[in-house]
């Protein structure tokens, strides 16, 4: 079982919005996730919260709207649209722009991002464009590294080193860790890093004081 200071396995749908209008109310704690389309946002929610929170498919560009899950009644998860599909109507890609440019600059309740890019080939233009938008906005990013289990062990300690030596010269609040949402590995990094931006950062002490009076 999860360890971890918030719920996430009582994590409830609440809607899908074509954009921001039809969001719950701004306020409260939001993090979301973020990524290429197909770079493995549903199946990162699904294996956080232990259950078929969010629909994953095999065909890219499945997530069109806007998702909204609630923890509690002050903080959400929300699963954005996946960007940098090429085999969608013009039209429809521009509409999914759209709607992620809109959340991304004027949802204030946005306390946090999970970046999801594909390990074997992470930093693409889009994923550097949000982390950099991010970074000039003050808003903390985690850098999931999806599909690890694709690569051998050393492949892969070496490609989370690359990533963070890059995205560290961006002077930025950014973490990077691999993850597979099949092995569950970076599982419980996620979640204590969602914890740190639901709750604040875990202190020792407090805990420590909590197990006396309890």
């Amino acid at each position: 079982m999860l360890k971890s200071r918030m719920p996430y396995n009582r994590a409830t749908f609440i809607t899908s919005a074509p954009d921001i209008s039809r969001l719950p109310a701004d306020s409260g704690i939001e993090v979301a996730f973020a990524g290429r389309s197909n770079a493995g946002k549903s199946s990162a929610l699904n294996a956080l919260t232990d259950q078929k929170l969010a629909r994953t498919s095999k065909t890219p560009g499945r997530t069109q709207l806007i998702n909204t899950f609630a923890l509690d009644e002050e903080r959400r998860l929300i699963d954005l649209p996946g960007y940098g599909f090429a085999k969608v109507p013009i039209e429809m890609k521009k509409k999914w722009q759209k709607s992620l440019g809109e959340y991304l600059q004027k949802r204030q309740s946005l306390k946090g991002i999970v970046v999801l890019m594909d390990i074997r080939h992470p930093m693409k233009d889009l994923d550097m464009d949000l982390i950099n938008w991010a970074v000039g906005s003050d808003i903390p990013v985690l850098a999931l590294l999806t599909k690890a289990d694709k690569l051998k062990q050393g492949k892969r300690k070496a490609e989370v080193l690359q990533v963070r030596k890059a995205l560290s010269e961006l002077d930025g609040d950014i973490t990077v860790h691999a993850f597979s949402s099949l092995k569950g590995l970076g599982l419980k990094e996620l979640a204590w890093q969602l914890d740190d931006w639901f709750l604040g950062p875990y202190v020792k002490e407090e805990a420590d004081e909590d197990a006396q009076t309890s």
